[in-house]
């Protein structure tokens, strides 16, 4: 009989009050990050999901004004001290749609690199079993609560030293 291992999860809170605050906490994050980091961004449109992305490539190399919502063209691609792949599945439904438009090829792309993936909820059970989930909820105009999950040893790791900081 085969046995399974259960799924390893650690779960932060935080709230951002400004759009700031969001970014910073992006480049917190984005200073721990190394090759084959996968960081699936979650919430609803205009939450913070992009702000929060220019934060954690601004700590990757990449000059914020750079990084846009690749929502009309599904990936941008950045180059810094690690390669970014930066993904927009806002018109991808599910899945099958997800494998249609090539989600596992991105992701392999992603082991030399990071990917970012926004509307991450579209196609999570594609993502590998190490990724980092960042779900957004909006609580005022400015305000928003920033939920981190690890999954898997990498990431629980990487949640638990960012709490003690």
């Amino acid at each position: 009989m085969r046995k399974t291992v259960p799924k390893m999860e650690k779960h932060l809170s935080l709230v951002t009050a400004n759009p700031s605050a969001t970014m910073e906490l992006g480049s917190r994050i984005g200073e721990r990050l190394r090759r084959g980091s996968i960081i699936a961004l979650i919430g609803e449109m205009g939450c913070g999901k992009t702000c929060f992305a220019k934060g954690l490539c601004a700590e990757l190399g990449i000059p914020r004004r750079c990084i846009n919502s690749p929502t009309f063209t599904l990936v941008n691609e950045y180059a810094g001290r690690l390669p970014v792949l930066h993904l927009d599945l806002y018109r991808v439904e599910n899945v099958r749609a997800g494998l249609e438009v090539g989600i596992l090829d991105y992701l392999t792309r992603a082991e030399s690199g990071v990917a970012i993936i926004e509307w991450a909820d579209r196609v999570l059970p594609l993502l590998p079993n190490d990724y980092l989930a960042v779900e957004f909820t909006v609580l005022s105009a400015r305000k928003r609560q920033i939920t981190l999950t690890g999954i898997g040893v990498r990431y629980c790791k990487l949640l638990k030293e960012f709490s003690h900081q």
